[in-house]
């Protein structure tokens, strides 16, 4: 076998062998970013499919029902939980919209207030404020009518990926043995073992990560519902929540909820020391979040580093957007799981892996292996 190996890696220098990896490389991410609008909602119902299987597993194998209902029982579980959550957002957007009147006379006191310290400190004359303001805003205008079009265009396909998702889930389900035959099949029988391999270890890879980012999401939402809530700012249970939902977007969802936060605190209130407030249960959160919740709860059999998550990330929102950017981990990870899985791209798995984590791993939800484990079992 090792003969084999060293002719294999005679014939091909390690030149010729990284620009085939390079070119695929670019191949897969220029197909992902042509057909990003037909992959990434097949790709969020492969997701999904993979998050429900223990789902299914129990009222199938557990409470002897039809395979069939058992799947569809799953997705409509899932989606009644997405449904409750956008319901409990709307209902509370409905009480800011019932404050309204409150809410622009506080934006108009900021707005004065910002008059004079620009007049105290630059000598800026209001009326130069309002002249720049009214210029600004036509230009802002010009290029509103062009990112309009683009939102409606975006929230369409939002309204359609909304729908087509969960039947794309339901179907990905149903004939799960019908792409693991097929896969079989491509495959010659030498490297079926290594195919099964890869296969238990995506699945048990992506469980892991998925079930770890809805606990982290739930505690997240909580400790900041109650932060904000102590610190007496308003709308801390609508805050919680979003801030919950925007840090399953790695490394700069907390950020992009703090500024929300913040600018949703200015517009509900006069008193600006509730801004330090915003900052300092943010800062307190944040801090838990890294280092104990992640390294207990997110933590799975897949490490990334965060070079390869960042770039990830990147590219990620590149292609598309804020759900490319949370697509982007799991898509490493199946990445790495099949460069683990073959020994010539084996150190490219290395590459974008994290041997420091397995020291500081830390513990482990129980109820989370707990479910892992019984959905191992069944392939």
């Amino acid at each position: 076998m090792k003969t084999i190996q060293a002719k294999n890696n005679q014939k091909n220098p390690f030149y010729a062998h990284f620009a085939y990896v390079l070119v695929s490389l670019i191949c897969l991410f220029t197909i992902l970013y042509y057909g990003r609008h037909i992959l990434f909602p097949l790709l969020f119902a492969m997701l999904m499919g993979i998050l429900l299987r223990p789902v299914e597993v129990f009222f199938n194998l557990r409470l002897k029902i039809p395979r069939v209902a058992s799947i569809f029982i799953s997705v409509f579980l899932a989606i009644l939980f997405l449904s409750s959550i956008i319901l409990f957002i709307s209902w509370q957007i409905g009480y800011i919209a019932h404050d309204w009147d409150k809410i622009s006379q506080n934006i108009f006191t900021h707005y004065h207030n910002i008059q004079k310290w620009i007049f105290n400190k630059f000598n800026i004359s209001n009326s130069q404020i309002e002249h720049y303001l009214k210029n600004s805003s036509a230009l802002t205008f010009d290029k509103g009518t062009k990112y309009l079009n683009t939102t409606i265009t975006t929230f369409s396909e939002f309204l359609l990926n909304l729908t087509l998702i969960p039947i794309y889930t339901f179907l990905i389900m149903l004939y799960r043995k019908l792409f693991i035959n097929f896969l079989n099949k491509i495959v010659a029988n030498k490297y079926k073992r290594n195919l099964n391999d890869i296969l238990r270890n995506i699945k048990s890879a992506i469980q892991s990560y998925l079930l770890g980012l809805l606990t982290e999401m739930g505690i997240v939402a909580t400790l900041t519902s109650i932060g904000y809530t102590i610190a007496g700012i308003e709308y801390a249970l609508l805050l919680g929540v979003i801030t919950g939902l925007l840090n399953m977007i790695p490394y700069i969802g907390i950020t992009i909820a703090a500024v929300l936060s913040i600018f949703a605190t200015l517009t509900s209130s006069t008193d600006l020391s509730l801004i330090l407030s915003v900052v300092a249960v943010n800062a307190i959160v944040q801090f838990l979040d890294n280092n104990i919740l992640v390294p207990m709860i997110v933590s799975s059999k897949v490490k990334i580093n965060a070079i390869a998550s960042i770039v990830g990330i990147i590219i990620g929102g590149t292609i598309a957007g804020v759900s490319g950017m949370f697509l982007a981990i799991p898509i490493i990870a199946i990445i790495k799981v099949i460069f683990d899985n073959i020994d010539s791209l084996e150190p490219w798995g290395y590459l974008i892996g994290d041997e420091t984590d397995e020291k500081k791993s830390g513990i482990k939800i129980p109820f989370i292996n707990k479910i892992r484990k019984r959905s191992e079992k069944v392939t």
